[in-house]
């Protein structure tokens, strides 16, 4: 059969990315202090709303805090309206 061998190399390309994956210490205190300020940032937008300033103008600030953190300017997180 020739699934065999298709299916050996997708197992041994399914492990090599998993031990890619590993992170070492350092960079996973890098993460969580990413996640803590994507949180605060988040946090911060909530606020923001919960003050009445607006969607535009707490979307831009978040916008600000997001800069540099996560991919895309919202931290990652996008909304359905």
């Amino acid at each position: 059969m020739k699934k065999k061998p298709f299916l050996f190399l997708f197992a041994a390309a399914l492990l090599s990315t998993a031990a890619l994956a590993q992170h070492s210490d350092k960079e996973t205190k890098e993460d969580v202090a990413r996640h803590r300020a994507m949180a605060a940032a988040h946090e911060g937008a909530a606020k923001c709303l919960e003050a009445g300033k607006g969607e535009k103008v707490c979307m831009q600030e978040l916008a600000v805090a997001c800069k540099g953190l996560a991919i895309g300017k919202y931290c990652g997180m996008r909304h359905v309206h």
